[in-house]
């Protein structure tokens, strides 16, 4: 069956959504073991958070680059992630889809969350025709991701490195059997609307 361009595709149950972040050690260690950001989190900077574990992998070289060697499953709940997308601009303008450039630009500065669509990743990192979402948080959104919305967080920094381990072996299908599930996010019409540009 054929992926859509645009679709959420992540770990979820009725209540939760896992997103991946990877950090350097002294703040993800600390989260993974408390289940919320050490004080060293910086609340006033955007925060991209990631459904898609291989995006993920692509975006941090398997937790191999500097200031990315521990990688977080972040469970959120539902509630805030929707709530995120609502509020949410894309990070690039889109005719038919904003009135015009200034328009859009003013939604953007003042939007708590902005919305990226970018290539969805195979086990070599290689770019697939459909998309994995991005999105990234920042003032309101951020502070209610960091004081409401988490429900756990876990290093899955070892699964990284052991699905890079099987990866570089040539098991492609051991690999592939150690990856998340990560089946269509349920949404409706209405909450990605304004983000397929």
């Amino acid at each position: 069956m054929e992926v859509p361009l645009h679709q959420i595709r992540a770990r979820h149950t009725p209540e939760t959504i896992t997103v991946h972040q990877a950090y350097p050690p002294e703040i993800g260690l600390p989260a993974a073991r408390d289940g919320r950001f050490p004080a060293a989190w910086k609340r006033d900077r955007m925060t991209w958070i990631k459904p898609s574990f291989l995006w993920m992998m692509y975006r941090c070289g398997w937790g191999t680059k500097a200031g990315q060697e521990t990688v977080l499953a972040v469970e959120i709940t539902r509630e805030g992630f929707e709530w995120a997308l609502r509020n949410a601009c894309l990070s690039h303008y889109a005719p038919g889809l904003h009135p015009d450039r200034a328009t859009w630009q003013r939604t953007l500065k003042t939007a708590p969350a902005r919305v990226q669509w970018d290539p969805e990743r195979d086990l070599h990192l290689r770019a697939l025709p459909h998309r994995a979402l991005q999105l990234g948080l920042s003032g309101e959104a951020a502070h209610r991701y960091a004081d409401e919305w988490i429900v756990g967080i876990t290093d899955v920094t070892a699964l990284a490195h052991e699905v890079h381990g099987l990866v570089r072996a040539g098991d492609l299908t051991a690999a592939h059997a150690l990856l998340p599930e990560e089946p269509p996010y349920p949404v409706d019409d209405g909450l990605l609307a304004h983000l397929r540009g």
